[in-house]
């Protein structure tokens, strides 16, 4: 998923980790919709796509993206159809949401926050276990009963694989501090990330997050037959 989408920020080394940056629910995406879009909230949008099977469009950004992959989850999930519409990226899809030309989008949270702020779009839910900081008045999936439904994104810093383990170490250790900064731990929340806890600034904390993310995605992609562009 190459869509800029709030990030998990993530140090990592090949097959050797390094540290992640951000927590759950890291950058997470929100179910968002034009304003005129006849549901008021989640569970309505819910309701009203099952009783409308195909009418509604979505938008992705290509094959594989992260806009693609999220709706084909939520389908899957809430047991919905709708059309699925490309865009050439997500600014395109922002402009077309506004305008009405669209009618939802799965989307990196803070992609979605100065729409919201100026009511130009409106938000069902957040992709994530806990409100996101920023808009703490969009609910979670879980609360609007699709529970489990958690999708985000995250940063990595890779190192060649062999790389000596004290050079990860120094690594880790620099990418730590940077992550307790209070200037920028501040600066990432304003971007909508959230940061991981002290105990996940791991090597091997990163190693089970992203295995657990393999494990979770690759049937999604491989069920759907997606392909990279």
């Amino acid at each position: 998923m190459r869509e800029p989408q709030r990030r998990r920020t993530v140090v990592a080394a090949s097959s050797t980790w390094i540290a992640p940056g951000d927590s759950e629910p890291g950058d997470s995406h929100e179910i968002v919709g034009k304003n005129d879009l006849p549901p008021k909230d989640a569970k309505e949008l819910i309701a009203w796509l099952k009783a409308n099977p195909g009418k509604a469009s979505a938008a992705t950004v290509g094959a594989g993206s992260g806009a693609h992959v999220c709706l084909l989850y939520f389908q899957q999930k809430t047991g919905t159809s709708f059309q699925l519409v490309p865009y050439r990226g997500g600014a395109p899809v922002m402009q077309d949401l506004v305008a009405g030309q669209i009618d939802m989008f799965c989307a990196e949270a803070s992609q979605t926050l100065s729409f919201l702020r100026s009511g130009t779009i409106k938000a069902f839910a957040v992709m994530s276990k806990a409100r996101w900081p920023a808009a703490p008045d969009v609910p979670t999936m879980d609360e609007v009963g699709a529970p489990g439904m958690y999708i985000s994104f995250w940063n990595g810093l890779w190192a060649p694989k062999g790389t000596p383990k004290d050079v990860i170490a120094r690594l880790n250790a620099a990418v730590v501090d940077a992550l307790a900064d209070p200037a920028v731990r501040q600066r990432l929340t304003e971007l909508g990330h959230v940061i991981a806890t002290r105990e996940e600034q791991t090597p091997e904390g990163l190693g089970a997050f992203h295995r657990a993310e393999i494990e979770k995605w690759w049937p999604i992609i491989k069920a759907a037959n997606i392909k990279a562009e």
